[in-house]
């Protein structure tokens, strides 16, 4: 029986229908990856983007990057972003598929068409809505605080100093990013057993335990993959940051990574730099991944 197994799993079909898709993504990806990588090897300035060859520097340009203090704040600063953003998102995300498998239909139903409209906002439109409410003149936010007693929030700038601007900025990412948290993590609670949690009920656990000992266990596949992609996503958020600086202030202690490698590519003209900061961040995007994929070759060997 485990020989007839071991050939099952050695068959060649299932491999050779996983050749098409490998190949697509390598046409599509792969090309662009290798320049990229053969850019940050080069002195890749706007003289190059009209046809004058490119000098070969090698690893002077990541040289360069290790000894810039300004870069490592902005990995910093992003790495911390994409954390908290992350696990805020899960954890918010979470709340809300529990709420949607306790509520009625109708709650449901109403609570999912919140989300998906939230969810289907484009992102410029939505952040148009988000400035708005900031607004240090005319902003609703701070209109409404105004009113509590003993709170002055008279034409205060949120976007003014970094701690309110990244505070404004994980907000208005959470908010976008909370709807496919909330459907993954319910999708995955339709398939927990009705049965094994009445059983846990009996036995007298709280909703707590059964969330933490029962319910999270049997999804922490979904929960796994849901929170790397976040991490990935909010590593590399650059739009909502984009326009927030175009509101406000457009000193480099707002950047982050997307729009630090934007500056170096288009202000000052520094291709094969913005090149080797993009390599940094697919190696830093590898790296919060790898947990993830150790873990389902585990699964897998297993």
């Amino acid at each position: 029986m485990s020989a007839i197994s071991t050939g099952r799993r050695r068959h060649p079909a299932p491999y050779l229908l996983l050749v098409p898709a490998v190949v697509i993504l390598l046409a599509g990806m792969g090309y662009p990856l290798v320049f990229q990588i053969v850019t940050s090897l080069q002195e890749y300035g706007l003289a190059q983007q009209f046809g004058k060859p490119a000098p070969f520097v090698g690893l002077d340009n990541y040289a360069e990057l290790a000894g810039n203090a300004d870069l490592w704040w902005v990995v910093l600063r992003s790495l911390v972003f994409c954390i908290v953003t992350a696990f805020v998102t899960l954890a918010v995300g979470a709340l809300l598929a529990l709420l949607m498998a306790a509520v009625t239909t109708a709650a449901r139903l109403i609570l999912q068409v919140g989300l998906l409209l939230a969810w289907a906002m484009p992102v410029v439109a939505a952040m148009t809505v988000w400035i708005w409410l900031f607004d240090r003149r005319r902003g609703v936010v701070n209109y409404l605080l105004d009113m509590i007693p003993g709170v002055d929030m008279n034409r205060f700038d949120w976007l003014a100093q970094p701690s309110t601007f990244f505070l404004v900025a994980s907000v208005i990412v959470i908010w976008m990013s909370v709807p496919f948290v909330a459907f993954s993590i319910y999708a995955g609670l339709t398939q927990v057993s009705d049965e094994v949690l009445e059983a846990a009920q009996l036995d007298g656990t709280n909703g707590w335990q059964r969330f933490w000992f029962i319910i999270a266990p049997m999804i922490r596949p979904v929960i796994a993959i849901v929170l790397l992609l976040q991490l990935i996503w909010d590593l590399r958020v650059f739009t909502q940051i984009t326009m927030l600086k175009d509101a406000g202030s457009k000193s480099g202690e707002f950047d982050l990574l997307g729009t630090y490698i934007y500056k170096l590519g288009t202000s000052s003209q520094d291709f094969g730099m913005a090149s080797a900061v993009s390599i940094l961040v697919l190696a830093i995007t590898i790296a919060l991944s790898w947990f993830y994929i150790r873990s389902l070759l585990r699964e897998d060997q297993a």
